[in-house]
Formats: structure tokens, C-alpha cells, sequence
């Protein structure tokens, strides 16, 4: 439907007309953009009728509006679905809101959740507030037992089972294919959190149902879009779709399109950022402000034989967390205000290096209690490992670890 012309019918449109709609909807063109467009369109309209009509009846890939669907996400969701090796994903307009998404369209009021108990905290408390009130059992345990697992998945007969491949802040590995065997014995669908881990590890081969990840993170990759996507089947996709459509949950074109830039260059950050951790963790071991470091690569961590055989020689991930000795609140924000090239703040995967406070960001919603008994300690700080020179991000962790201890370099 090409616009009208300037001299359209019995007399010439008036200039107010005419600002208004010379220009717009021109034909197809004959050309290939090198690039995906963004499509800022809210709507979309059709010659045919009758396409129109199939479109709003959902036909794949046909696009009526924005919130139902646009070709920018959808190029996206085409990608990400590639990357994981599933059949096809759907965008959400934040990592959350596709966690949620994925959540609401697997189970039922009353049903059974079982979950790990170091979730990201903002999934740990949807599933111990919203989900209890929805009135569905959850139980969190911890999934490096299997033993454990086994008998919660054996005794609850969940609908849904809940874990990240990689924990936040602790980093320790889930034995996703041995997690995913016991939970499909009892006909439980199985969502994966892979967002610490793109392009190391895809969940999907190993039978998962569900593989989320915040477009925020690594996938993103400069700070600059907030996004989640789900990686599934088409049938679940049907479900997440009609949920986003009924909940306004879709992601924007600029939003989708960014998301999608930072895709192209995420294998090779990954590999950077693999790298510049591995480093810095075997450095931090050495220090002697720090009493504990938390990283898969290392073959002290709890989760080194799991990671490595899921990841391969692929790399132990971006992100470290370390204990300052003898450290605790006071202790910490002296460190991170004495940080100058890494930045403070509440995300990761970022090509900037980042530093967070658990406690006081991601984890705030736990108790002290609760933070004390799943081992996130008063003094612990989690670090973004971004794509700078190593010896950089170290210096500056040492100055600043030197400046919380009240000494000089």
C-alpha cells in the first residue's frame, strides 16, 4: 500500500495532508539490505485483505503489530534460537520478564516447583513471593547434591524445574544433563538460565526446555539494551507469545536491534572475556587481601569437573567472585569506591569491567540469613570481567583491595 500522490484524485491534498503521508509505505524494494533494519512501525498493513486477515490469525512471520510481533525481534529471535539450537525463541522487553514468561506458561496454580537455592536473587524471590501466593509449592535445593534433587524432584513430582547453568554470585556449575534426566522422569519441563555462558554451553542439547537469557548481559554486551529472550520449541513459543501479547511483555525494534549488533561480535568477546578472568582469578588466589575466590577455571572451585566437561576448551566464563579478608560492609564500599577503571555497577557481561556488591544489589532481596546460608558472605564482591587489558583490570584491583585495607601500595 504505497502512500498517496500529492495530486491523488479530483484536486491536489492539501499541504497538512501531505507532510503527513508523502513518502511513507513505499513499495517493496528490489534491494537487500546489508544489514537487519529496525522497524519502528507499530502496525503493519497489507494489499490482501485476506493476508491481513491470516496475519492477525498468527501466521508465522506475518506482521499486523509491534506488540504481537515486528521483523527486526524477529530476526533477533531467529538468531538467538540458532545460537542455541532450538527450533525457534521469543524476545521479552527485559531478562525478567522472560524468566516470568517462561514460568507462567509451564505451570498451574498449586503445582510443584522445585528450584536451586542460588538463583539470581530477583528469580529467587518471584519464586518464594509471587509463585508461593499463586499458591504453587516451591522448594529450593541445592543442585550440585543430585542426590537431593533427585529425591525433591522424586517425592514433589514438580511441573517445573529451576537452575542456572552458571550461579550468581557463587559460580557454581549445575549438572545440567543429569538435572534435566531426572526431571523428565517425572514429566517436569526443565528452564535453564544460560546467561552467563553464551556460546560455551547450549542447555537445549542436553534435553532443556527452556533456555533463558538477559539480551542485557553478554549477548547485548555494552550496556546499552535492556531485553530477555526464551529459546524453546514452536509449541511452547505459541504459549510465551500469546502471554507477551496479553501482558504487553514484547521487546522494542531499537531494543531487538541492538540486541542483535552485539550478537554478531559475541563469540569473540566471550573469548576475551573468558581469558581476562582466568588471569585475574589465578592472580586474586595470590593476593593476600583476598581469602577466597570463587571462578569454575579454577581447579579449587567445587564445580571444576562439571564445568569442565560441559564447557570443554571453551572457557570458564567472564565473571569472578572473591572474598576481601576480614572484610564486610564498610570494608567493601571503601573498595569499590576506590575502583577507577572498573565500574560499579548493578549488571555484567558489559565490555566494561563491572563490580557488585551482592548484598546491596542482586541479592538484596534475601535475608542476612538467608545471604549466610547459601555462603554469599558480608565481604564479598563479584566482578564482571570485561574485555581491557588484564594487567589494567588487575592494578586496579589491587589499589583498590589496598585502599579498603586502609594501606598504600
Amino acid at each position: 500500500m504505497q502512500s498517496p500522490s500529492p495530486s491523488r484524485g479530483p484536486r491536489k491534498l492539501d499541504i497538512a495532508t501531505r507532510v503527513v503521508h508523502t513518502g511513507e509505505r513505499p513499495a517493496r524494494p528490489d534491494f537487500v539490505p546489508v544489514t537487519t533494519p529496525i522497524y519502528p512501525s507499530a502496525s503493519f498493513v497489507y494489499e490482501d485483505l485476506d493476508v491481513m486477515d491470516q496475519a492477525l490469525g498468527g501466521a508465522e512471520d506475518a506482521f499486523v503489530y509491534t506488540r504481537y510481533g515486528n521483523p527486526t525481534t524477529r530476526a533477533l529471535e531467529v538468531a538467538v534460537a540458532d545460537l542455541e539450537g532450538t527450533e525457534t525463541a521469543f524476545a521479552f522487553a527485559s531478562g525478567m520478564g522472560a524468566l516470568h514468561a517462561a514460568i507462567m506458561t509451564s505451570i498451574a496454580p498449586g503445582d510443584a516447583i522445585v528450584a536451586s537455592r542460588d538463583l539470581y536473587g530477583a528469580t529467587y524471590a518471584m519464586l518464594n513471593g509471587q509463585l508461593r501466593e499463586w499458591g504453587c509449592r516451591v522448594e529450593f535445593v541445592d543442585m550440585l547434591d543430585l542426590e537431593a534433587v533427585g529425591a525433591a524432584i522424586e517425592r514433589l513430582r514438580p511441573a517445573l524445574v529451576v537452575c542456572e547453568v552458571i550461579s550468581n554470585p557463587l559460580l557454581r556449575v549445575t549438572d545440567v544433563p543429569a538435572v534435566v534426566e531426572m526431571a523428565h522422569r517425572v514429566g517436569a519441563t526443565v528452564m535453564v538460565d544460560a546467561t552467563f555462558c553464551p556460546t560455551l554451553y547450549a542447555p537445549a542439547a542436553d534435553g532443556a526446555d527452556l533456555v533463558i537469557h538477559s539480551l542485557t548481559k553478554y549477548i547485548g554486551g555494552h550496556g546499552d539494551v535492556t531485553g530477555g529472550i526464551v529459546a524453546t520449541s514452536k509449541e511452547r513459543r505459541e504459549r510465551l507469545a500469546t502471554f507477551a501479547r496479553t501482558t504487553g511483555a514484547t521487546i522494542g525494534p531499537f531494543e531487538a536491534w541492538l540486541a542483535l549488533r552485539g550478537l554478531k561480535t559475541l563469540p569473540l568477546r566471550m573469548e576475551r572475556h573468558c581469558a581476562n578472568a582466568a588471569a585475574i582469578a589465578s592472580a586474586l588466589v595470590e593476593h593476600p587481601l583476598v581469602a577466597h575466590v570463587n571462578y569454575p577455571g579454577l581447579t579449587s572451585h567445587p564445580s571444576h569437573a562439571t564445568a569442565r566437561r560441559l564447557f570443554g576448551e571453551r572457557g570458564y566464563g567472564g565473571m569472578i567472585s572473591f572474598e576481601i579478608k576480614d572484610g564486610g560492609r564498610e570494608q567493601v564500599f571503601a573498595f569499590l569506591s576506590a575502583l577507577e577503571l572498573i565500574v560499579p555497577a548493578t549488571s555484567l557481561g558489559d565490555v566494561y569491567s563491572l563490580a557488585l556488591y551482592p548484598a546491596m544489589s542482586s541479592h538484596r532481596a534475601l535475608t542476612p540469613e538467608e545471604r549466610a546460608a547459601y555462603g554469599i558472605g558480608d565481604g564479598l564482591v563479584r566482578i564482571s570481567v570485561g574485555i581491557e587489558a588484564p594487567e589494567d583490570i588487575l592494578a586496579d584491583l589491587d589499589q583498590a583491595l589496598r585502599a579498603a585495607a586502609g594501606t598504600s601500595r
